[in-house]
């Protein structure tokens, strides 16, 4: 289905949702709400205001609401589960996949969280404690330990009907068995296509495919997602240190992890959480926007000190003050378009201090050509309009100035705050700003006192 009708059908659902809604007949809304997927239904949870949000939350089947609680964000998810009892909780973890079930994990409250590990049995509670080991954002902490493993010796029709004898229990999105010796190394995997194309006689070693390659527990969920994008992968096992088997990851937690990523970058330039609920209650949203926004305010009198700085030549040349935002707004459009770059390389893992610098060279190239096209540009235009060979050639040179530094600090600023372990996705465009106001009004305003007065 193309993404605008898929859209245009999620918005139908939700405005019919809205309308039943407002009608107040709540059975016809269970009725729609449970016709549909858990993702659905937590995509249309996140859409509606907190009264009417917690109504609908209150029509969920039982059985699905592990399921839509862990595709819901982490903000949302978070309102929701402190509002249910004890029951609930435990009710809502039966049956979920280990890593789901690690995730709600980090939702609740410690006692719960106690009493529903020790409601497990033996084996899924170790499965379960060797997933929350691992951070969150690392593949131990995506993975799944729910696998198929085959040893290497056995005939492909002894692995056929061990499946049959699994059935239901073969995990979802299951395109290979994993191949492991007696002490669980992982030795490759075994394709569902090889084992149903080959001979039953073969063995699992003559048919298994050893480029597969298998991910260590530790690696960030950002090279795991690159792996998973380079190799075109639907699964991939993760191991140990000592290269032991401890589960595998399929594509749906990868595809997360980009749309995480995705939404970071895009909350991140505005100070945003990629969790933010958007009908977070007025304070609790005020109070977070309130940061940037004094940080903001900062860097706003930062500018406005160097502004005043000059206060006598503004005064004297009063057209510097027509001119000065352009200066500054050009600077930091070539700024944030540097910057953009750079924090997608290194999201990527494409930029480092390696290849840091030809970047930079390469962007200040970029820059000084775009900046000697544009510097004759509004040079021109400035010149006819205050009639004044000087205020032109002023102009020029300050926006020369000014992208070339822009260029410089975009390149720049995002390895810094990564190296000081700073978000440049989230603090990047805030300095970046800063900088690209503050030398465009220094060197528009020092030039011109040096060459007009």
């Amino acid at each position: 289905m193309p993404l605008q009708a898929q859209q245009n059908q999620e918005e139908t659902r939700l405005q019919a949702l809205q309308k039943v809604l407002d009608s107040g007949t709540l059975q016809q809304v269970a009725r729609m709400l449970n016709a549909l997927r858990p993702a659905e239904i937590a995509h249309l949870l996140e859409a509606l205001p907190l009264a009417e949000r917690e109504i609908v939350w209150g029509l969920v089947e039982e059985e699905d609401e592990g399921e839509v609680l862990v595709q819901l964000t982490d903000e949302v998810r978070a309102s929701l589960v402190s509002k249910m009892d004890k029951e609930q909780l435990l009710a809502a973890a039966e049956g979920m996949d280990t890593d789901d079930l690690a995730d709600l994990l980090q939702e609740l409250p410690l006692t719960i969280t106690w009493e529903l590990l020790n409601s497990l049995d033996k084996q899924r509670r170790e499965r379960l404690e060797g997933v929350l080991y691992y951070p969150e954002d690392t593949a131990g902490g995506l993975m799944n330990t729910d696998t198929v493993t085959v040893r290497a010796e056995v005939t492909l029709d002894v692995v056929m009907r061990y499946l049959r004898r699994l059935r239901e229990k073969i995990p979802p999105q299951t395109d290979s068995l994993i191949v492991v010796n007696r002490d669980d190394k992982y030795l490759g995997v075994l394709y569902l296509t090889d084992l149903l194309t080959h001979e039953p006689t073969d063995t699992v070693a003559e048919v298994m495919s050893l480029d597969v390659k298998p991910i260590p527990a530790d690696w960030p969920a950002r090279k795991v997602a690159n792996r998973f994008e380079q190799h075109d992968l639907v699964s991939a096992p993760v191991v140990d240190e000592d290269g032991r088997l401890l589960g595998r990851i399929t594509v749906d937690d990868v595809v997360d992890v980009i749309r995480e990523e995705g939404e970071h970058h895009f909350m991140g330039q505005a100070g945003l959480s990629e969790d933010a609920d958007m009908f977070a209650p007025i304070v609790v949203s005020a109070r977070r926007r309130a940061l940037w926004l004094g940080v903001n305010l900062v860097t706003a009198f930062l500018a406005s000190w160097v502004i005043g700085l000059f206060e006598q030549t503004i005064e004297k040349v009063v057209a510097l003050a027509v001119l000065m935002p352009i200066v500054a707004s050009m600077g930091g459009i070539a700024g944030s378009q540097t910057l953009t770059l750079a924090i997608r390389g290194l999201a990527l893992g494409q930029l480092s201090s390696k290849n840091a610098r030809r970047l930079m060279v390469k962007e200040l190239a970029v820059s000084l050509l775009n900046s000697l096209i544009w510097a004759l540009v509004v040079g021109v235009v400035a010149g006819a309009w205050f009639n004044s060979t000087d205020i032109a050639l002023l102009i020029a040179a300050a926006l020369t100035i000014n992208l070339l530094f822009a260029a410089f600090t975009g390149a720049a600023l995002p390895l810094l705050l990564d190296r000081l372990g700073i978000d440049p996705a989230l603090a990047g465009g805030v300095l970046l700003t800063t900088v690209t106001d503050v030398v465009g009004f220094l060197a528009f305003l020092g030039l011109a006192t040096l060459f007009l007065l």
